[in-house]
């Protein structure tokens, strides 16, 4: 499983900054920065999906 970000979509709310610090960061303009794309094991997963959950522009995805 891999998350994906659309920085076309992102209106730099940054909820997946605060969320996931490691995976995520923000650009200068304030888009969404991947920063990890894998993600291995239980708690990877539920963590990637709640910080899917919580982007208010649904810029991220999660890919099988």
């Amino acid at each position: 499983m891999r998350i994906t970000a659309d920085t076309r979509r992102c209106l730099g709310a940054g909820q997946c900054v605060l969320s996931d610090p490691d995976r995520f960061d923000q650009s200068d303009e304030g888009t969404v920065l991947l920063l990890r794309a894998p993600v291995t094991g239980p708690e990877e997963e539920a963590l990637a999906r709640g910080t899917v959950a919580l982007c208010p522009s649904q810029a991220l995805a999660l890919e099988v």
